[in-house]
């Protein structure tokens, strides 16, 4: 004799655990892209400073403040090179009966959480660890991280680099070794709107933000950055559900991003990258 058990499926999604973006925190938008694929930023050079001549004329020069040069104006150009899409189709059959966790409006929330957020946060952070102005090597333990830290934030003063305002992005496993060093001694009341965002302390004024392996460079250690330094535009966010169009009973969904980073070259020294080293 043979028994059927019946198998229940409960009415929901075993969804994957991803976290929202924080690249906002250490980039900025300065720049506008509308009506341009491109953008040219000119760099304009500043003039030597001299003696004061008061005797007056000197070497052929006329000029008391010293020998009369034009400034350079060059430009950098940034283009947008990440113009990304998807599509996928949920058939109205498959919402019916699957208690309609197969929804158009779920589907799509869930395919940027997932996938968008986690693509354009890793090519950012990529792109800031590549062209970081300041770059250093170390095996990072929890002896020597408040040292490897104090050279980042040592390096980037002797840049100029703004003190307000500045982040160091770690990992899990580089925060635990941050919470295990006997040197370091975090801020955690932080801000609640800065919590919201993803700050998690402070550490020698600057905000220190968690983000997932997954998104970094193999073999990243820390990077300590002001959001200057970084332009990570966005152009283009289309995201469309299409109902029942010709040749589909169900719902069309179609998705495109244009998205770019770039390091401003003038202001690469903002960035401190330490990969870890064997």
């Amino acid at each position: 004799m043979a028994i059927e058990l019946v198998t229940k499926f409960a009415p929901y999604v075993d969804e994957i655990f991803t976290t929202e973006s924080k690249k906002t925190l250490v980039t900025n938008r300065d720049y506008s892209w509308i009506g341009a694929h491109s953008i040219k930023v000119y760099k304009v050079s500043v003039s030597n400073m001299n003696d004061y001549n008061r005797a007056g004329a000197d070497n052929g020069n006329w000029s008391r403040y010293g020998a009369v040069k034009g400034l350079d104006a060059i430009t950098e150009e940034m283009t947008l090179t990440k113009d990304r899409s998807f599509t996928f189709v949920i058939d109205s059959l498959d919402t019916d009966e699957t208690a309609g966790q197969l929804e158009g409006a779920s589907a799509l929330a869930r395919q940027i959480r997932q996938v968008v957020i986690p693509e354009v946060d890793t090519y950012t952070y990529g792109v800031m660890c590549q062209n970081a102005g300041i770059s250093a090597t170390a095996k990072l333990t929890a002896n020597n991280i408040y040292g490897e830290i104090i050279k980042a934030t040592t390096a980037l003063d002797n840049a100029e680099v703004p003190e307000m305002g500045r982040s160091i992005i770690v990992t899990p496993s580089v925060y635990q070794l941050m919470k295990q060093s006997k040197e370091i001694t975090m801020e955690t009341n932080i801000g609640n709107d800065l919590r919201l965002k993803g700050v998690i302390s402070n550490l020698d004024g600057c905000n220190v933000i968690k983000v997932s392996e997954n998104r970094l460079p193999e073999g990243f250690g820390f990077l300590m950055c002001h959001s200057v330094a970084t332009v990570a535009p966005t152009k283009l966010e289309d995201y469309k559900l299409h109902q029942d169009p010709p040749g589909i009973s169900g719902v069309l969904v179609e998705g495109r991003i244009c998205y770019d980073a770039f390091v401003l070259e003038n202001k690469a020294n903002a960035i401190y990258y330490l990969q870890q080293g064997s």
